[in-house]
């Protein structure tokens, strides 16, 4: 029986190279591919938008060129709400996946999610030459649909990971992210080139269509009801296991100390700081290289693509450091270390991007501002179950509606800011320097105020403390660990 205060996160893994048959990583496995399928979905907009509204250049066998005209003409006023309309539902419904997830748990949710926003996907080229205004609703849809899947995915974590594996295994998922926004940045923009911008949202609903059959076939909610665990992992997950997983009610959460608190603030802010510039780079940056190197859209998206390349690979190495660092830091100083060093990193090179006025010098400064950024996105992703296991997916709902809302401003900004007519490089720089100017304010804010320490109003009440322990004695831990 594990009783008292005794520590177990070094319990005995079970034994065995073969990870398919550990299905915590076969869940981490498939969120992974979830992620990708988010983003893929998310990002092919910023592919398609350009194909559906640039003119194009065919050269006949005889070596005549042929002018295509481009299908929609949109201008960036109306592009950037087209692209921004994602983010009006995607920003709404953050808070709701949390409370659906503790409520119905999250594998309905977080796969029910993706299925919606991968069929609206489907649709949405017969959407776009109806209306453009259509489209826009569909993408609002998509918004409202794959807002929930992220805050539900929590009650997963809690159940499945143990704690000394959560930062690792949360920043390899969350590396599906970028890989999904490279494969629509490099392979569905030649696709677009090659069989047209329809083909582009057909393949990338479809992949989610079929990730949502794998989902439902694979993943059980718990460990608990797992058909195919072993009965070593089993024991080894539920052994570790610092929070209680029963299902919580609406009434239960501390709202008012999710509001008053400084650290649940402090991850707002990262958040917020962090989405700027990721949504900035994600959505603009195909237009950016057509813009100012007047690069046709196939070699934008490889361009385009770079960053993320070394973002996905970057993750890999930071939620391993990250755990491994709170070996000699306490949680909350290794936190701290990595968001600094992040920001400050970004703020230099976005500055750097700013001023470079060759292809390779502004390809390699977003290379490096976007990878180094894996430091403080490695922090976004594990931070809400540090300061709030209990309230994780709320904390990470209120968190990511606030940075979701750079979804929406950013591009409306830059639609504003940019020319249509005649784009220039010094109105470029002023996107870079407000990137610049939010990460460095975000440092600041993160280094004074964040912290790695689970909060006092997260622990359940001494009645609701003494019934689990009741109930579940063998998993049950003193909130003194």
């Amino acid at each position: 029986m594990v009783s008292g205060s005794q520590n177990l996160d070094n319990i005995k893994k079970p034994d065995t190279w073969k990870l398919w048959t550990q299905k915590r990583y076969v869940l981490t496995f498939l969120v992974f591919l979830g992620y990708f399928n988010i983003y893929c979905l998310r990002t092919n907009m910023s592919i398609g938008i350009v194909a559906m509204t640039q003119d194009r250049v065919i050269t006949l066998s005889n070596g005549t060129n042929l002018i295509v005209v481009a299908e929609f003409d949109w201008d960036n006023v109306l592009q950037g709400y087209v692209l921004s309309s994602f983010f009006y539902g995607y920003m709404v419904t953050q808070l709701l996946g949390g409370i659906l997830g503790r409520k119905f748990g999250g594998k309905l949710i977080f796969g029910g999610g993706i299925a919606s926003t991968a069929f609206i996907t489907v649709i949405s080229p017969w959407l776009a030459e109806w209306s453009v205004y259509a489209l826009i609703v569909s993408r609002i849809l998509m918004g409202l649909f794959e807002g929930v899947t992220f805050s539900s995915l929590f009650t997963l974590w809690i159940k499945w990971l143990p704690p000394n594996e959560r930062a690792r295994c949360m920043a390899q998922v969350n590396s599906g992210s970028y890989t999904g926004a490279i494969f629509a940045m490099m392979v569905l923009a030649y696709l677009a080139d090659a069989a047209g911008w329809r083909s582009i949202f057909w393949l990338s609903g479809g992949l989610g269509l079929v990730w949502f059959v794998a989902w439902l076939y694979l993943v059980s909610e718990s460990p608990d009801t797992d058909p195919t665990i072993t009965p070593e992992e089993l024991n080894y997950i539920k052994s570790n296991r610092k929070e209680s997983t029963k299902r919580q009610n609406f009434r239960d959460i501390r709202w008012t100390n999710i509001i008053t608190s400084k650290a649940a603030w402090s991850l707002h802010v990262l958040f917020f700081c962090e989405s700027w510039g990721f949504y900035t780079l994600l959505t603009q940056l195909p237009k950016y290289f057509k813009d100012i190197f007047a690069f046709d859209i196939s070699k934008s998206g490889v361009l385009s693509a770079i960053p993320y390349v070394a973002l996905a690979l970057m993750m890999q190495l930071s939620g391993v450091l990250l755990d491994k660092i709170t070996r000699w830091l306490s949680t909350t100083n290794a936190r701290k270390l990595f968001v600094l060093i992040g920001f400050l990193a970004q703020t230099g090179f976005m500055l750097g991007a700013a001023f470079g006025n060759a292809v390779a010098l502004t390809v390699f400064c977003l290379t490096m501002a976007v990878g180094l950024g894996s430091m403080s996105i490695a922090v976004m992703t594990v931070n809400s179950l540090d300061i709030a296991p209990l309230h994780s997916g709320i904390l990470f709902g209120i968190a990511n509606t606030i940075g979701t809302s750079t979804g929406i401003i950013s591009p409306i900004a830059a639609g504003y800011i940019i020319s249509t007519e005649n784009p220039t490089i010094e109105q470029w720089r002023i996107i870079f320097y407000m990137s610049a100017g939010i990460y460095l304010f975000g440092a600041m804010i993160y280094g004074l105020f964040g912290s790695g320490t689970r909060q006092d109003w997260d622990y359940e009440s001494e009645k609701n403390v003494i019934k689990y322990q009741k109930s579940s004695p063998k998993i049950f831990l003193s909130n003194k660990t």
